[in-house]
């Protein structure tokens, strides 16, 4: 996938993981898109590792976007945790 591709999966993901995570979030649309990138990142990973699947494999793969969102949970959980200290 280009550049592009992971930029606009981002996006999606991070919006799909506020809406599956009730609550107010502190950040803006640079930061849904930020969590959402490394969520895939992180989701692909985690597929590797724990299931060793190949669980990003192109744009339009449900795999990709299950990955995707789950790790853009994880990094927004994890987010709020370090936002709602201060």
């Amino acid at each position: 996938m280009g550049i592009i591709a992971w930029i606009l999966l981002g996006l999606l993901a991070g919006i799909i993981a506020k809406m599956l995570m009730p609550g107010k979030d502190p950040g803006g649309i640079i930061i849904t898109t930020l969590i959402g990138i490394a969520g895939g990142l992180l989701g692909g990973w985690l597929g590797k590792v724990v299931f060793d699947v190949d669980s990003i494999d192109g744009f339009f793969d449900l795999s990709t976007w299950i990955a995707a969102v789950v790790g853009a949970l994880i990094l927004l959980a994890v987010y709020r945790l370090f936002t709602r200290r201060r």
